[in-house]
């Protein structure tokens, strides 16, 4: 019918499965910057100089290169696809624009994606690393801030199923700071053959630790794994990573939580935290406890029937897990739709109730107790209404923006205070039964209401959790991750 009526038909998004666990095509690394060039390829040279044995001894720009070349370079061989500096048709792209710090610098980013944007393979990835925008330099501010603007374009643009990231690291050294002791392991580059270059000018992250904490998430985002996520800007903090001991189960020997979790979003969330390893505790209301059951027998899991807004909630999560929980996802929500002038006292009450006091309750007494463990991760269930509003759901709009206050304001101590870390999804139009009842037109507008041009499934936004998830991400912490598509409503 879409197709009669004249409607674009979207590209199918490659997600990750046994079949497909990885893109297809190579990783093409590239560098913009200071001491770039146009379009250098000045990651790629840099990379090739670690390999050979490069040592951090002629001053602070080579110690920044050999510390972080070599960092980043094993981080990008940890994703799984060969690295390359040049590619006729790349699967991803990682360009690194730290070392964009003036208006003019931008044009190196033109010059290092302009000749391979149309070349990237369909479905693949660009990831864009930029650093935090300095509150004492407005150049170099104005020149990051602007990568947002650009990835937010490009993403809008670049079509054929493929998505668009920045991901800001912390901790840019800027040429002329003292240089590490560090020892550069010898790495192995393939298809990449360059000439020497002087080190000087070359201006990267600071060091392998950083690029260490981004681990995880360019795994995520250059997989399969993130294929309804696009146009989003994540932040990470200098936060050491933990390791990762079995990268096939990487929540092995954890106990993770997922509330609302009979059904829909909450029963992927269960289902690929239970592939990756964690021991589940499926919880949701007693009214749907046979179907609760049965998601619970299907994964392996463990079912708790209970009202997340009881009184006791927390003591009977804690005694559902007297080990302790590593993960607790709150994915249990409502909707009571009626616009403001219309909505009893009651509607209202019921879903800042669910959606979030009994969140910001039951995550104050189990990190009080002491029930989510050190290296532990809350995930919270924000909406792509709580961030751009939407008729009829003021309740349900202000719960999930209250949401991202929690995860925002939370974050920083609950990782200084207990060693957890806090984020959120923000799911936008995503296939389930609510969905599907949806009138037709109204469901295909909102369907394509992104740059996708398509809804997404449970699975996506249960993949953005499990990142968040991983014992590695440490370093993410405080994020809001819009599982959308890049959806035309909001920021």
């Amino acid at each position: 019918l879409t197709r009669r009526l004249g409607l674009p038909q979207p590209a199918p998004l490659r997600r990750w499965s046994l079949d497909t666990p990885r893109l297809e095509g190579p990783l093409l690394h590239l560098t913009a910057g200071s001491g770039a060039g146009a379009g250098a390829d000045t990651g790629a040279r840099a990379r090739a100089q670690a390999g050979a044995g490069a040592r951090a001894s002629a001053g602070a720009d080579v110690g920044a290169v050999a510390g972080t070349a070599a960092g980043l370079a094993e981080v990008l061989a940890g994703v799984g696809l060969p690295v390359v500096g040049r590619a006729d048709r790349p699967g991803a792209v990682v360009l690194d624009a730290t070392g964009v710090t003036t208006a003019a610098g931008l044009g190196d980013v033109h010059a290092a994606l302009h000749p391979v944007v149309r070349s990237l393979a369909p479905g693949g990835r660009i990831v864009v690393l930029g650093t935090v925008p300095s509150p004492d330099d407005h150049h170099q501010a104005a020149a990051q801030q602007a990568l947002e603007g650009f990835v937010r374009s490009l993403g809008k643009e670049i079509g054929r199923g493929s998505t668009v990231q920045l991901v800001r690291l912390p901790g840019v050294r800027a040429p002329g700071a003292p240089a590490p002791d560090v020892q550069v392991p010898d790495v192995r580059v393939p298809d990449v053959r360059v000439p020497d270059v002087p080190a000087s000018g070359i201006r990267l992250p600071g060091g392998g630790a950083t690029a260490q904490g981004a681990a995880s998430t360019l795994r995520f985002l250059l997989s399969p794994r993130s294929a309804y996520v696009s146009g989003q800007v994540i932040e990470l903090t200098d936060a050491t990573p933990e390791p990762v001991t079995d990268p096939a189960a990487p929540l092995a020997g954890r106990t993770a939580l997922v509330t609302g979790a009979a059904r829909g979003i909450g029963a992927a969330v269960a289902s690929v935290l239970a592939r990756d390893g964690a021991r589940v505790i499926a919880l949701d209301v007693p009214g749907v406890r046979e179907e609760l059951e049965r998601t619970a027998a299907r994964l392996g899991a463990t079912p708790l029937p209970l009202d997340i807004t009881a009184p006791d909630a927390a003591d009977r999560i804690a005694a559902a897990a007297p080990d302790g929980l590593g993960v607790l996802v709150h994915n249990a929500g409502i909707t009571r739709d009626r616009r403001l002038a219309n909505m009893p006292a009651e509607r209202w009450t019921s879903v800042i109730e669910v959606n979030l006091d009994s969140v910001l309750r039951t995550t104050d007494e189990l990190l009080k107790a002491g029930t989510i463990r050190r290296g532990g991760r809350i995930v919270a269930t924000a909406s792509i209404a709580g961030i751009a509003g939407n008729n009829g759901q003021t309740n349900y709009a202000a719960s999930k923006a209250g949401i991202i206050g929690l995860v925002r304001s939370l974050g920083p101590r609950a990782a200084a205070d207990h060693g957890v870390t806090v984020n959120a999804v923000a799911p936008g139009f995503i296939e389930t039964k609510m969905t599907a009842a949806v009138p037709f037109f109204i469901r295909e507008a909102g369907r394509r209401m992104n740059s996708l041009s398509q809804g997404g499934l449970p699975v996506d936004v249960a993949e953005a959790v499990a990142w968040f998830a991983q014992p590695d991400s440490t370093a993410v912490n405080g994020q809001v991750l819009r599982v959308c598509g890049q959806s035309l409503l909001g920021a």
